[in-house]
């Protein structure tokens, strides 16, 4: 819904926020819709864990929350089309998943098409799934990071809209690198990105990404070492 301040033909994009954990990506949002970073509003935030300490956040921030929780439905399709319901309910402009840990169905993920978005913890397409930090460590790799994606009916498989990374550093352990990707990436990359949607410079279509009207060939990477978060 369009705020009473807008001008005639303006619209204050709408999000629906869904979470599983912590909420430190939701935080981002807030902080940077709260610093004008981001021309958008939070019209829900949605949990599949009544727990989840990202609630207690939205509650904070005054916005409206909700949990669904799948244990009260006999089939993940039950579930899947009762979350799908209430987040068409908040009309979304995009739906923002920021550490929701569920695999969602076709159906759910065909009826948000091209406005459906995910945070993923690799640079994709390396590390699909979970356990994304180990993985990177074992291998050896130098830089690891995150990637955020249009999501399709296939896990982590969307194309990406940009990737940030940090140097893996040789005291790193699955734990640092973690809290590491999270603050220095996850938390930066994931408001800049919204920002680019709200505003219309990048699209979903035809399977493929769009940026600045023209077929994005290459995924725009952001590299944070050494920089102070703003």
């Amino acid at each position: 819904m369009s705020s009473q301040t807008e001008k005639p033909g303006e619209h204050t994009s709408r999000l629906v926020v869904v979470i599983s954990g912590r909420g430190r990506n939701l935080q981002a949002i807030i902080q940077a819709i709260e610093a004008g970073k981001l021309d958008a509003e939070i019209a829900l935030v949605i949990s599949n864990r009544a727990d989840a300490p990202g609630m207690q956040i939205a509650r904070l921030a005054g916005l409206n929350c909700v949990c669904i929780e799948a244990g009260g439905f006999k089939h993940r399709e039950d579930f899947d089309r009762a979350l799908a319901a209430r987040i068409a309910a908040a009309r979304p402009d995009w739906v923002v998943l920021a550490g929701f840990m569920r695999i969602l169905s076709q159906a759910f993920v065909e009826r948000f098409e091209a406005k459906l978005i995910n945070i993923h913890p690799s640079l994709l397409p390396r590390y699909k799934g979970l356990n994304t930090h180990e993985r990177a460590l074992s291998n050896g790799d130098a830089r690891h990071g995150a990637s955020v994606h249009f999501v399709t009916p296939d896990l982590d498989d969307g194309p990406t809209i940009r990737q940030g990374s940090i140097a893996v550093a040789a005291d790193d352990t699955p734990e640092t690198l973690a809290e590491r990707v999270m603050t220095e990436v996850e938390q930066r990359l994931y408001p800049a990105v919204l920002a680019e949607l709200v505003a219309g410079r990048v699209f979903f279509k035809d399977g493929v990404v769009w940026r600045d009207q023209r077929l994005q060939e290459d995924c725009p990477h952001d590299e944070y070492d050494q920089i102070a978060l703003s």
